[in-house]
């Protein structure tokens, strides 16, 4: 079944924006190396994307052969089969974001201390909130980066800020790799206008 998403999905390793697929399930029983008791039977869907390589194919030609993505979900969840995939897809971020919180201040976690909990908790999120709006700030290369390279190539910065004609300027490191990203979040944050060609 052609499917088509409302909000595109980020394929992280064709470094693309993926906007429309195809779902299919079959019913299947997993693990049947093990006891009849082990088996377990539920639905199998797939989502299969087409996989885009312009650079393979020379310009003006069509793609000999079409070649897809597959993705596989097994799962007993009662929902139609477009919902358990959504549902999925949807798990699927949630557990990046986790993946991400305990990558940073959630590694520090637990306190003795319901309250102190609470609290570290509180400012682990609107941190984690403010660092990917930096990295959507910064530009594509940084939207998708984990928080940990955002901080690295955008926060702690090895810079020195020093005071001219009553203007602040920031001192990068010569050849500074990710200078772009940093101009870009300092544009967006400061309302600067782009600069004009002339």
């Amino acid at each position: 079944m052609p499917i088509r998403y409302p909000n595109a999905i980020w394929d992280e390793q064709e470094q693309r924006w993926v906007s429309d697929a195809e779902v299919a399930q079959i019913e299947f029983t997993a693990f049947t190396g093990r006891r009849k008791t082990e088996h377990v039977t539920a639905r199998l869907i797939v989502r299969r994307v087409r996989r885009l390589n312009p650079k393979t194919v020379p310009a003006g030609q069509s793609e000999m052969f079409v070649v897809y993505r597959y993705h596989a979900i097994f799962t007993d969840s009662p929902e139609p089969m477009l919902h358990a995939e959504a549902t999925h897809r949807d798990h699927a971020i949630i557990e990046q974001v986790i993946a991400d919180l305990k990558d940073s201040a959630l590694a520090h976690l637990p306190s003795g201390r319901f309250t102190a909990n609470a609290a570290w908790l509180a400012c682990a999120a609107i941190a984690h909130n403010l660092t990917r709006a930096a990295g959507a700030l910064a530009g594509t290369l940084h939207a998708r980066a984990r928080t940990g390279t955002i901080r690295a190539q955008l926060i702690g910065v090895p810079a020195r800020l020093a005071r001219s004609a009553h203007r602040l300027v920031l001192h990068l490191p010569q050849h500074w790799p990710w200078e772009a990203g940093l101009d870009e979040l300092f544009r967006h944050a400061l309302h600067d206008p782009l600069p004009t060609a002339g």
